[in-house]
This record gives structure tokens, C-alpha cells and sequence, in this order.
């Protein structure tokens, strides 16, 4: 969603991202439900009208016939003002990722088994808070809350303030049911960059022994870029190989894993490049899972993976990962030293994943810089 710059949302409207320009699909389309704030009732038409309008665009820009009237509907990207692409239903983020799980474990559970008994048999998640899902480029106010101290709690700003690198997926069809992995495509519009902040400490005192709570919900960055899934196909692959095989209705239903380079940046400098792909539960089998106890979805519902990690510790999502707890902290490359997250620092999240004419399909970024807590 994009308007024409100013501080408010009035003229909110749908746009496609070309290379540094954006197409405003209202105009360049002539159909009014581009001309809405959000993409949710162009969403909610579901997979045949997706797959119509992408064709349509694809004419647009590259018919030679078309080549004038679409030029005279792009703006300059630094001219407008980028929104939420859609209005957020409910929220559910996920804890898919092996690696990402095994290290949390190892670093909570030393000398125990890093991941919990559950974990290879479900994929475990947990509801947040949709009010505080904000746009890229909104501050994070560092949180406040109770830690665990050594004579009882303490109350005051969170001291190991985190980034997650996460992949998020947006409903365009709701149900009022269990949607089986099969029918995934059939429901999820599309693919976008989510930094689902966290406060380690304010999480280990809390989650006691329910999951997070206030560690995650004062906010929640999306970018301002929805990928369509129909648009991934090239990028679809093989999820990790399973052990154990999940129960019937988890099984996989085509390869559903998505082959997406992820990068994060810290005050302009890589620190990661999460492999996506290595992503042990695949979207898929997250919204089979959400749904199967007959939970229903709606029209802009979305949900998480969870921190995306790879093998290697430059392939790892968050600093409690980076920094191993903060035992070995992270030294950036201009030789600054992080162990969690500093007041006036900027995380941004990028990504990109293959397409079908052999370049890449770019997610734009999600960023957000880390302002000092509003209480003492």
C-alpha cells in the first residue's frame, strides 16, 4: 500500500513494486478495489481472480502496446509514503525452524535435550497481538516489564532486547474450519519480511510455563511488500526430510518449502543470511495445524514462522543465536560488539527467491530502529 507521502493513510492505495518505482494499480487498472486502503477485499476474491490480475499486470508491462499508458501510473518509490499492505486479523507465530529451536534449547537447556518432545510431531506456535503489528520504518520502543532478579522480580526496561527474522504468510480466503495442506494454496494470498521483536529476559521470567507474552506483543514490524504465492513457484522445494513422519494430516501435500534468501542487517551491516528453505515446517502444514481443532480464518489472518536459521552461525535469524546468549558476543564489521540489541540501533530483514525467468524476485525489507523505553 502506498500514498502520496505525508504523516497519515489518506489515499491509501494498492501499488506494485517496479524496480524503484511503484505502479499504482488503481489508475493503471481501472478497477476500484486497488483504490482501497488495504488489500483485503481484492484478497478475499480468491485464487482465480489473483491469478487474472497477475496476467493482466504481466500484459501491462511488457506489451508494447501497453508501454505509454503504464509509464504515465508510476510513481518514484522515494516519493511516496509505504502503509501496511493489508488490515491484520488474528495472529499466530510459529516456531518452525529446527535449527533456531535446537540452539534456543541448547542455550535455555544446557546439557538437556534441545528440543522439547512435542517438537518434531506438531508445529508449536502461539496467538499475538495484531494491534501492535506496526509498518516498516516505525520505531520500537524498547519494552519495560518484569525480569527474573536474585532476590524476586524487578520491573524496568527490557535489557536483552532481540530481533527475529521471520517469513510471514497473509489469508486472502478465510474458513470456517480445518484447512488440509492440500488446500493451502487455496487460502494464502501471499508471502512478506516480518521482525518479531522480542525481550529475552522479560521472556525467560514470563513464559513460566505458558509462552510469550508481554516479550513479544509492543510490537511486530511487517514490510510493506505482499509476494503472491503464485508468484513463488519457481522458488517451491523439498522441505527438510522428516523423523519422525507427522500424523495423517500434516502430511505433505506437494513440496511446500520455499527456497528464499533471507539477509539482516544491523546498522547497515550484514550480521546474517538465513536460509529459509532449511525451514523444517513448511506454511503449509502451520495453517493445517492452526485450523485442525476447527479454529476458522479470515480474511487478512495471518501467521509466522518463527526465527529462520540455518547451519552455520552466520546463517542464524536472531542475536540470542548471534551471541549464543550473550556468552560470545558479535562483533559487526566496522568492530562495534553486540550481544542484544542497543538503543538508536537499526535492524532491517531483506530477501529474495528465484523466479521463472532465472533472476531474482526481491520482498523488499522490514526495518525499524530501537528507541529508548517511555518508562523508567
Amino acid at each position: 500500500m502506498f500514498s502520496d507521502g505525508g504523516d497519515g493513510t489518506g489515499g491509501a492505495r494498492v501499488g506494485v513494486r517496479i524496480g524503484d518505482s511503484v505502479l499504482d494499480l488503481a489508475r493503471a487498472l481501472g478497477d476500484e478495489v486497488f483504490g482501497e486502503p488495504s488489500l483485503n477485499a481484492f484478497m478475499a476474491q480468491g485464487p482465480a481472480r489473483w491469478a487474472e490480475v497477475r496476467a493482466r499486470i504481466t500484459d501491462l508491462l511488457t506489451a508494447e502496446q501497453h508501454r505509454g499508458p503504464a509509464a504515465a501510473t508510476l510513481r518514484p518509490l522515494s516519493a511516496v509514503r509505504l502503509h501496511l499492505p493489508f488490515t491484520a486479523g488474528d495472529y499466530v507465530d510459529f516456531f518452525g525452524n529446527e535449527y533456531h529451536a535446537a540452539n534456543a534449547g541448547r542455550i535455555f537447556r544446557p546439557g538437556g535435550e534441545p528440543l522439547t518432545p512435542n517438537w518434531k510431531h506438531l508445529p508449536i506456535g502461539y496467538h499475538g497481538r495484531s494491534g501492535t503489528i506496526v509498518p516498516s520504518g516505525t520505531p520500537v520502543t524498547r519494552p519495560c516489564g518484569q525480569r527474573r532478579g536474585t532476590g524476586g522480580p524487578t520491573f524496568g526496561p527490557s535489557r536483552l532486547l532481540d530481533f527475529e527474522a521471520e517469513v510471514g504468510f497473509v489469508v486472502g480466503v478465510g474458513s470456517s474450519g480445518p484447512v488440509p495442506v492440500r488446500d493451502f494454496a487455496e487460502h494464502v494470498f501471499g508471502v512478506f519480511l516480518l521482525n518479531d521483536w522480542s525481550s529475552r529476559d522479560l521472556q525467560a521470567w514470563e513464559s513460566q510455563p505458558l509462552g510469550p507474552f508481554l516479550a513479544k506483543s509492543f510490537a511486530t514490524s511487517v514490510s510493506p511488500w505482499v509476494v503472491p504465492l503464485q508468484a513463488l513457484e519457481p522458488a517451491r522445494v523439498s522441505p527438510p526430510p522428516r523423523d519422525p513422519e507427522p500424523l495423517p494430516y500434516l502430511a505433505d501435500a506437494g513440496p511446500w518449502g520455499l527456497d528464499l534468501t533471507l539477509e539482516v542487517r544491523l546498522n547497515g551491516q550484514l550480521v546474517a543470511r538465513p536460509p529459509f528453505a532449511a525451514t523444517y515446517w513448511t506454511a503449509a502444514q502451520m495453517l493445517a495445524h492452526m485450523t485442525v481443532n476447527g479454529a476458522s480464518t479470515r480474511t487478512g489472518d495471518l501467521f509466522a514462522s518463527g526465527t529462520v536459521s540455518g547451519p552455520e552461525r552466520d546463517q542464524r535469524g536472531c542475536l540470542l543465536e548471534l551471541s549464543w546468549g550473550g556468552a560470545e558476543p558479535l562483533t559487526l564489521p566496522d568492530g562495534s560488539v553486540r550481544s542484544f540489541l542497543e538503543d538508536g540501533d537499526e535492524v532491517t530483514i531483506s530477501a529474495t527467491a528465484p523466479a521463472s525467468d532465472g533472476t531474482r524476485i526481491g520482498f523488499g525489507e522490514v526495518t525499524g530502529q530501537i528507541r529508548p523505553a517511555a518508562h523508567p
